[in-house]
């Protein structure tokens, strides 16, 4: 990417971050759906008509859409789709800096007090949204996270291979009694992620840290699906690499954490003697 590519990535990621004032203007949703995206110029046309699908006239919502620094032709892409998709908002990375990062881009762009994530690449199903709404509807206000749970996936042997000990050993090491992190369909609260600690590739490990923070977490069975076009932006040993050296640094700071019920006093209590 050329020096003049950067300055107008950045002045525009800027602008995006801002909110313009069209955007603040308008009524807040209720929900937000954060999809990260990075060279997904063929799937992400498709898989924003699905989310307007599901949601249109179910939920008031918006679609930010945060990109990654795309080489390909996904901004531009995204630039045709805004003005028929009123709900799209884009943000755009100056330069590339993962998934994780382009989550919390997205997150804290977003107006929903509730944010659902997605994957751009097509294989998370917004079909899922729903359900996942239904279950926040029937659980207990302590419950601050629905992640999903691909309980059939749709990949090659070595990438099922490779979660299923990546899933094995962080349970085992984390004791967070999820079975997948790894799925990126998840629907959780604005104010409680952006509590957590940040750092890259923390979205692997949402339940536990979730957890950490005092908060539940609820696994939902979703569907998921072979990816039709582009390619998997990691390597089978990339990310068990990765994992492996996340998870040490995860551990830590669960057997550091304190968590402490707070109560303000009335002020019209008394003082305490």
């Amino acid at each position: 990417m050329s020096v003049a590519r950067q300055r107008v990535s950045a002045s525009e990621a800027s602008i995006a971050l801002a909110a313009p004032a069209a955007v603040a203007a308008a009524p807040l949703p209720a929900l937000s759906i954060v999809i990260p995206v990075f060279d997904e110029a063929d799937n992400i046309a498709a898989l924003l008509e699905e989310v307007c699908t599901q949601l249109r006239g179910i939920e008031r919502f918006e679609i930010v859409v945060v990109d990654d620094a795309s080489r390909d032709q996904t901004l531009e892409r995204l630039r045709a789709l805004r003005p028929c998709i009123p709900e799209l908002r884009v943000v755009q990375h100056a330069r590339q800096c993962g998934q994780s990062t382009a989550i919390r881009s997205g997150v804290k762009a977003a107006r929903g007090a509730w944010i659902v994530t997605l994957d751009g690449d097509g294989q998370n199903d917004p079909a899922d949204i729903p359900k996942l709404l239904a279950e926040r509807a029937a659980a207990a206000s302590e419950v601050r996270l629905f992640a999903g749970w691909r309980v059939r996936r749709n990949d090659g042997l070595g990438k099922r291979l490779a979660s299923r000990v990546a899933n094995a050993v962080r349970r085992r090491l984390l004791r967070d009694d999820t079975p997948d992190t790894g799925c990126g369909i998840k629907l959780f609260e604005r104010a409680a992620f952006l509590d957590l600690p940040y750092f890259d590739h923390m979205h692997r490990y949402l339940p536990a840290l979730m957890q950490r923070a005092g908060w539940r977490t609820v696994s939902v069975p979703v569907s998921h699906r072979a990816r039709t076009a582009g390619r998997s932006k990691y390597t089978n040993l990339g990310r068990l690499w990765v994992a492996f050296a996340d998870l040490r640094g995860v551990a830590w700071l669960i057997r550091r954490s304190r968590v402490v019920r707070v109560a303000e006093l009335d002020s019209e209590s008394p003082p305490s003697a």
